[in-house]
């Protein structure tokens, strides 16, 4: 017997199991959110979220992240160019690490998502086990793609030395920001619950 089969469900912020009312709305006792059997519209905003993450990668791959000034020369570079630039340089590991959090987690994890998502609207029976494993890999992993952002607002605050050096950021840096952002809140809306109902 499942948990919902008894009326009973965890509260999303807090964990406590506790009984639901038959209008399958109700506020935990112990922190006073709101507690429901599934979350409300959790596929639709999943997608909405999901969507626009996917809208907004194309740009944050394509435009510079950051434009330095150097001596009067200015140079734009984006994610990919910075890579490039460290494995010029013989810097492979850092290349690498640049590469896995801004370019290869966002997509696996709009990847997985998709995965996800698609799964749950077919009331797919198999690898249940498994997608809820992703699932939490999913939405573990994913915060650490703002290790960029991080980077370049640390070396945008630090480099400011007038017509030496300046460091600013570009509107790809907005848009990779907005990827992570939208993919972190696509998961947590995300109730991976729904795997487990038929």
């Amino acid at each position: 017997m499942r948990a919902r089969d008894a009326g009973m469900t965890g509260c999303h912020t807090c964990g406590l199991l506790q009984r639901v009312p038959a209008s399958g709305h109700a506020h935990c006792p112990r922190c006073l959110s709101p507690v429901h059997m599934r979350t409300p519209n959790s596929i639709n905003m999943t997608w909405a979220l999901l969507i626009s993450a996917m809208a907004m990668y194309l740009p944050a791959n394509i435009f510079p992240v950051m434009a330095v000034t150097s001596l009067g020369n200015t140079q734009s570079d984006t994610i990919m160019s910075g890579v490039i630039y460290f494995l010029t340089h013989g810097d492979w590991p850092l290349a690498l690490i640049i590469f896995v959090a801004s370019v290869l987690v966002p997509l696996l994890k709009m990847l997985a998502l998709t995965y996800l998502l698609l799964s749950v609207q077919r009331k797919s029976p198999v690898r249940k086990r498994q997608r809820t494993k992703l699932y939490r890999v999913t939405e573990l992993v994913g915060r650490w793609s703002m290790v960029d952002i991080f980077v370049v607002a640390l070396m945008v605050a630090l480099v400011q030395v007038g017509n030496l050096a300046t460091i600013e950021p570009g509107i790809g840096a907005i848009a990779f920001a907005s990827v992570v952002i939208l993919t972190m809140i696509a998961a947590m809306r995300f109730d991976s619950r729904l795997i487990w109902d038929q």
